[in-house]
């Protein structure tokens, strides 16, 4: 990808409690749970349904969301295009990760097998 730093910095800034209800409107439309939207969220982050709620009510950015979290060491295996761009190619370490994310959420949306989105 090639680098846009006011994107990256677009991102790095945006709260993740601004986008997180996006993400429970978009998998409940296509018949998808809150649980299995956490159940990513936490197998991508370590973050449990306690510690996200914390985060949302402290309203931190996607930057700081991401330095509290511990990636899971499958996290490699998450390749594809989400938003135009091909998610191994993009080089800001913050801008993959939340395209980790968004590429999870697409899957979950999309109605992909818990197993295949966790990749298991």
């Amino acid at each position: 990808m090639k680098e846009n730093e006011k994107h990256n910095e677009r991102i790095a800034k945006m709260t993740f409690a601004s986008v997180y209800p996006h993400y429970i409107t978009k998998v409940e439309s296509k018949g998808r749970t809150i649980a299995e939207l956490h159940e990513v969220i936490e197998w991508l982050t370590g973050f449990d349904e306690q510690k996200l709620q914390e985060l949302i009510d402290e309203k931190v950015t996607f930057e700081t969301f991401f330095e509290r979290a511990t990636l899971n060491p499958n996290v490699d295996l998450i390749t594809g295009v989400i938003c135009g761009y091909r998610i191994e190619e993009i080089e800001n370490p913050l801008t993959r990760k939340t395209r980790y994310l968004d590429k999870l959420i697409d899957e979950l949306a999309k109605g992909r097998k818990m197993e295949k989105i966790l990749r298991q």
